[in-house]
């Protein structure tokens, strides 16, 4: 089943899952990056789909990203 993200429904996953803040106040589709706020107070862009499927849920200070092969 392909579940229809809304707006609201993202900010209540972020909200739930993670200690950052959705500061994006429209969702467009999967493709676009939204912006955060962490913890740690600073802002960083992710697709939602990173957001929730890879666990990219901090800024790049926080969680730095994996080194490529």
């Amino acid at each position: 089943m392909n579940k229809r993200w809304t707006i609201d429904k993202i900010e209540k996953f972020v909200t739930e899952n993670s200690d950052s803040t959705l500061l994006t106040k429209e969702y467009h589709g999967f493709s676009q990056k939204l912006l955060f706020k962490c913890s740690c107070g600073n802002n960083f862009e992710k697709t939602f789909t990173k957001f929730k499927n890879k666990n990219q849920r901090k800024c790049d200070v926080c969680q730095p990203p994996k080194e490529s092969r």
